[in-house]
C-alpha cells in the first residue's frame, strides 16, 4: 500500500500545505481510498496520478470544516469526469443532511449513487481484500480514526488441501482463487481457508484529530504505519495551557515508541511552523521534538508526497508523480 498526502495543514491552508486529506492506494496501484476531504482537495487530486473514477470510498473523521468542506465539490467533479460507479461515504451522522443539502441546493446532479454510512455505528467496511474498522478518538467534537487492513492481493490456491479433501479441479477452484465462498456437497467452503498468502496482512491507521494517543493502544501495536496529527510542539501547549483537542509531537512520539509502532507519520501541522528551518518556529521543531521520543521510522508528511510500504514493512518516500490538470473535455 501507498500513502499520498493531499493536505497536511491544520485548520487553514498555507502556501505549502493544503488542509486535511490523505489518499491510501491499494497495492494494485489503481484503487484508492480518501480519508478526509478539506477544501480544495479536488485541486490537489489534479496534481497527482489519482483518478476519481478509481476512488473506492471516502472516510471522514469528524465534522470540522478543514476535514470535510471539499467533499461536495469533489463529488460534483467526479460526476463531470464521467463516474458511474456508486461510491460509499463513511462520515459522522451529523454531516449526512449537510452533504445531501449541499448537493441539492447547488443542483449537483451526480451521475452515480452515493451510499452514506454513519461512522458512529460502523462495525466494518470491506472492498475486495481491504478491510476497514474504526477507532474512537478524543477531540472537541466526536472523532474517529480508520484502520485499513489489506490482505495479500495475490494469494495462491492451496491445491494440496483441495486435492486432499477430494475437491475436483474445475470452476469451483477458480471461484475460490478469486476469493469467493462456494457451496460444495452441501457445505460452504470459505475462500480464506483455501488461500495461501505470501505475506502477512498490512495495516495502516489514519487518524483524525486526537488529544489522547492512548486510545490507540489496542490497534497501534499491530499496525505497520500510524498516521497521526501533530499540530503543536509541547511547549506551545504548555504556554497556552490548552491543547484545543490536539496532540503534541512529544506525546504522539512517546506513545508510538512505547507501543512499538514501526512507521510513524506526522501530519496536520499548525500554520505557525515555517518550512524554512532558519525561521522560528519551523517544522524542524516538530521533527526534533518527535525524534527525541521516538526511534522508529519517523516521517513528517508533505503535500503531494507519496510514500510506499515495502515488503520489509518500511515506509519510504517515492518520486512524486505529477501531471498537469486536465479540463473537463479531457475527462
Amino acid at each position: 500500500m501507498d500513502l499520498l498526502f493531499l493536505g497536511t495543514s491544520a485548520g487553514a491552508p498555507t502556501r505549502q500545505r493544503n488542509v486535511s486529506a490523505t489518499a491510501l492506494i491499494e497495492t494494485s496501484g489503481k484503487g484508492w481510498y480518501l480519508i478526509d476531504c478539506g477544501e480544495a482537495t479536488q485541486h490537489q487530486v489534479l496534481r497527482t496520478p489519482l483518478s476519481l473514477n478509481e476512488l473506492r470510498a471516502v472516510f471522514i473523521t469528524h465534522v470540522h470544516g478543514d476535514h470535510c468542506l471539499g467533499l461536495p465539490g469533489l463529488l460534483a467533479s467526479a460526476s463531470m469526469a464521467g463516474r458511474t460507479r456508486a461510491l460509499d461515504i463513511v462520515l459522522p451522522a451529523a454531516l449526512h443532511p449537510w452533504l445531501t443539502l449541499s448537493l441539492s441546493v447547488t443542483h449537483s446532479h451526480l451521475s452515480f449513487d452515493i451510499q452514506l454510512h454513519a461512522v458512529e455505528s460502523l462495525s466494518e467496511w470491506r472492498h475486495g481484500n481491504v478491510h476497514v474498522t474504526t477507532v474512537e478518538l478524543s477531540h472537541r467534537v466526536p472523532c474517529h480514526g480508520y484502520v485499513f487492513t489489506e490482505s495479500d492481493p495475490e494469494p495462491r490456491l492451496d491445491v494440496l488441501r483441495l486435492d486432499a479433501e477430494g475437491i475436483a479441479r474445475g470452476p469451483l477452484w477458480g471461484q475460490l482463487a478469486h476469493g469467493q465462498d462456494v457451496e460444495h456437497g452441501g457445505d460452504w467452503l470459505r475462500a480464506r481457508d483455501y488461500l495461501l498468502r505470501a505475506r502477512p496482512d498490512r495495516r495502516i491507521i489514519v487518524c483524525g484529530d486526537n488529544d489522547r494517543p492512548e486510545l490507540l493502544a489496542d490497534v497501534a501495536a499491530s499496525a505497520d504505519v500510524l498516521v497521526h496529527e501533530s499540530t503543536f510542539v509541547q511547549a506551545a501547549i504548555d504556554r497556552t495551557r490548552a491543547s484545543y483537542g490536539h496532540t503534541s509531537a512529544a506525546a504522539i512520539a512517546g506513545f508510538s515508541e512505547a507501543a512499538g509502532v514501526r512507521n510513524l507519520v506526522l501530519t496536520h501541522f499548525s500554520a505557525r511552523y515555517q518550512a524554512n528551518p532558519a525561521q522560528s518556529p519551523s517544522i524542524e521543531d516538530v521533527r526534533n521534538e518527535a525524534a527525541t521520543h521516538y526511534h522508529g521510522q519517523l516521517i513528517l508528511a508533505r503535500d503531494l508526497q507519496r510514500y510506499h510500504l515495502d515488503r520489509e514493512g518500511h515506509l519510504q518516500p517515492v518520486s512524486s508523480e505529477r501531471k498537469p490538470p486536465r479540463n473537463d473535455a479531457q475527462g
